[in-house]
């Protein structure tokens, strides 16, 4: 693969808020407004697996933002790897990651169908599909006016997704400062175990993907070297804050049971403590979260596709960019990507269709934060130039979570790793004897 330049032929139109709106828009999606539901039956270790997962996802943010610095013109994560551990890790790694990309936004799709109906009834005898599908295209079309356009529209909805956030976790205040004893009503009694701990922090990991986000179209970024580490631990930090505080205070003021048999566990908690019928509000900010997580991860996966096209693993009309600047031909690959993604998984249940890709997006995204974890032990053992000895024990300690979450993944996700992984070698290998690597 002949090396090209990041950035080359590129507009550099994302700046630090909007990088910091991919991070906490494609981190904050739907999920949250049922993962208190999901970790309730393991209780107090929930908030245990909260920590851990929020540690090493920071470390792994940390690991981003330290290989931006040292790499201030590469083309995202891509170039990270192959400089450190050669070109093979890293197709296997962006490519397990491209392949998450287009997944993540048919999973998003999927999901928004279910809840789009009760916020436009007119809307509801409209097949599933359909919905799903047309909202796919919807964000091709607008991040097809341009970066700057997706990237407007991503701090538009991360601003708006999190304002049900914020008033769930006023709530929680009012409560602690007028009624401080509620909190300790109904304290789960699940008790506190290594094998429930592993899994709710599994379950948590799949809520903080996405924290890589401002790193992958780091070619379109301004001042990429110092946009891209501040905006991936602002939005990090920011992101984990808010998940640690309003599952925590689902967990302590709704009863365990009552939790884990919610499907809208924030609208119950309002119901309860605000008024009843008062919950039904969120059903349109959980579409507005939605929507931004699909523009986010549309604008995502095409900036990718260019990317892998610029190095010679797609082939090159994906890098085509329209007159606004936009990826044009990666943009229309992964909506139709997504589409046949969408349209083969819907002979399942919504929520099993749902299940499933997000377990494979999960799998797919481990490689990549692995890889960047060793990329940065190899880059420090290297002694090119002297670097702080707290950059390689940072290195391992990514490597080390890294490998700790795939073993809580279990063994079916570490299998879809390995798939997804061997299915993208014919294309290395193909690519490579045709001289382009």
């Amino acid at each position: 693969m002949t090396d090209r330049r990041a950035g080359q032929g590129t507009h550099k139109e994302l700046g630090f808020w909007m990088c910091t709106a991919l991070v906490v828009g494609n981190t904050i999606g739907i999920g949250i407004f049922v993962l208190p539901a999901s970790l309730a039956p393991y209780g107090l270790n929930a908030m245990l697996g909260w920590g851990i997962t929020v540690l090493g996802m920071t470390l792994l943010a940390r690991v981003f933002a330290q290989l931006a610095r040292e790499f201030p013109t590469a083309d995202g994560p891509y170039t990270y790897i192959e400089r450190t551990t050669g070109s093979l890790p890293a197709f296997l790694a962006i490519w397990c990651y491209w392949v998450s990309c287009w997944i993540t936004n048919a999973a998003i799709a999927i999901g928004l169908a279910g809840y789009i109906g009760s916020v436009l009834p007119a809307l509801a005898g409209v097949a599933p599909a359909v919905q799903a599908v047309s909202l796919l295209w919807l964000f091709v079309i607008v991040n097809l006016l341009g970066v700057r356009a997706g990237g407007r529209v991503q701090v538009v909805t991360t601003a708006l997704k999190l304002l049900p956030m914020l008033f769930v976790l006023g709530l929680g205040a009012w409560l602690l400062l007028t009624e401080p004893a509620v909190y300790t009503r109904q304290v789960p009694a699940t008790p506190i175990t290594f094998e429930a701990l592993l899994a709710a922090s599994t379950i948590a990991l799949f809520a903080m993907l996405g924290i890589e986000s401002a790193a992958v179209p780091a070619g379109r970024v301004r001042d990429a070297s110092t946009t891209i580490p501040r905006a991936t631990m602002f939005g990090t930090l920011l992101t984990a804050a808010i998940y640690l505080g309003v599952s925590s205070i689902a967990l302590l003021l709704l009863q365990q049971d009552e939790l884990a048999q919610s499907s809208a566990p924030f609208a119950d908690l309002l119901d309860q403590y605000v008024g009843e019928g008062k919950g039904r509000v969120l059903s349109l900010f959980i579409v507005i979260s939605g929507l931004g997580a699909l523009n986010g991860w549309t604008l995502l996966a095409s900036e990718l596709t260019a990317s892998m096209g610029r190095h010679g693993f797609l082939p090159a009309p994906v890098q085509k960019l329209n007159a606004r600047g936009a990826p044009v031909v990666s943009l229309l690959l992964t909506g139709v990507l997504a589409t046949g993604m969408v349209l083969m998984n819907y002979s399942k249940s919504m929520v099993d269709t749902f299940t499933f890709l997000s377990l494979v997006v999960t799998a797919a995204n481990l490689p990549l934060y692995l890889l960047c974890a060793i990329a940065l032990v190899v880059l420090t053992r290297r002694g090119e130039r002297r670097l702080p000895a707290s950059l390689f024990v940072l290195g391992l300690l990514g490597t080390a979570y890294s490998l700790f979450a795939f073993f809580g993944l279990g063994r079916e996700p570490f299998a879809w790793s390995l798939l997804l992984g061997a299915a993208g070698l014919p294309l290395y290998v193909y690519m490579k004897r045709q001289g382009v690597r």
